[in-house]
């Protein structure tokens, strides 16, 4: 069953690029922190900006009323964030959906409420949909709290993303600083209209044929201020079975069986992966090597989530919970 759910368009005229801001971090500074860095863009380009968000974003009003350029889709009926919020990362995933459903741009970015874009970044964006037939367009994403447990949640995260990245083709991009072909992401909807998954579209793109590329001068700051230790270890976790329960449905059960056999050596896999991309980039090196206890024991949870993940074949314990809302076609 479709619902109407309480949306404001802001803008009257086409616009060229749509940017759907997740909900990760909640509460109004890190939305606003990140909403001040695309304001100067929002005057140069036509800017669609969609922010759905839950229970978690406070401050709703205040922020409406400093950018009316943006749209705040209103999803707190339709996205429980104390229902997900301790076994999975869903009510993440199902706001980027709402907000991918209403955007209308030929161009689809997506970033995080805790994600500061650079100075250019729209502009870097737009250009490189302009000049390449790629069909996803990804960016570096740097740590912007020098803090250690921000450092190692970084580098689990987004070690990989760490400028200098490879410009041009490559196997994977994050959903916090990438950018889609509206018409190409359409073409897999039924991947994600429910919830966004990463992983599963980028693949499904790349198996019909589609270049997905990174631009180093799409640059995107992680500003997690508020992260807590323990919740980041329930993160990892949670992040690590929803990864491993999105990729059971891609392959047999044989494989799953295996990759969960074989779960107990992730922690040390990854932290080793870390560490040689972290040398290899030649950067923040003292921070990496002091994170690196960090670094182990979150890779430690990732690994238990991917375990649980394999074996149960679900991203989530609330895997059957989905939202039905009206969308653009």
């Amino acid at each position: 069953m479709n619902t109407e759910m309480n949306t404001e368009k802001k803008i009257t005229e086409t616009p060229e690029l749509s940017i759907v801001v997740a909900v990760i971090e909640g509460g109004r500074a890190a939305m606003e922190t990140c909403l001040e860095a695309l304001a100067p863009d929002a005057k140069k380009f036509k800017l669609e900006c969609l922010a759905p968000f839950d229970a978690r974003l406070d401050g709703v009003d205040e922020l409406k009323e400093k950018f009316p350029w943006v749209n705040f889709i209103d999803a707190r009926d339709y996205v429980n964030a104390e229902e997900f919020g301790q076994t999975s990362r869903e009510h993440h995933d199902i706001l980027r959906a709402i907000g991918l459903r209403e955007a209308t741009a030929p161009i689809v970015a997506l970033v995080e409420d805790h994600g500061t874009p650079t100075a250019g970044w729209c502009a870097e964006l737009l250009e490189a949909h302009r000049t390449t037939d790629a069909t996803a367009i990804g960016g570096a994403v740097e740590n912007g709290v020098n803090r250690l447990l921000n450092w190692a949640v970084y580098y689990c995260d987004f070690g990989r993303y760490q400028n200098p990245v490879p410009a041009g083709a490559v196997e994977f991009l994050s959903d916090s600083n990438v950018s889609y072909k509206r018409e190409a992401l359409w073409s897999v909807k039924h991947l994600w209209f429910d919830a966004f998954h990463e992983t599963s579209v980028n693949w499904e793109l790349r198996r019909r044929g589609a270049v997905l590329n990174l631009n180093p001068k799409m640059v995107v700051y992680q500003t997690r201020r508020t992260l807590r230790f323990g919740y980041a270890l329930r993160e990892r976790y949670v992040w690590g079975r929803s990864f491993a329960g999105t990729r059971a449905t891609e392959v047999s059960t044989s494989k799953r069986v295996i990759y969960a056999a074989f779960s107990f050596l992730l922690p040390f896999l990854l932290t080793a992966r870390i560490v040689l991309q972290g040398f290899r980039k030649g950067r923040h090196l003292r921070e990496l090597l002091l994170s690196l206890p960090l670094i182990l024991l979150l890779e430690t949870f990732w690994a238990i989530g991917e375990f649980v993940g394999y074996l149960t074949g679900r991203a989530a314990a609330t895997d059957n919970l989905r939202v039905q809302v009206s969308h653009n076609t």
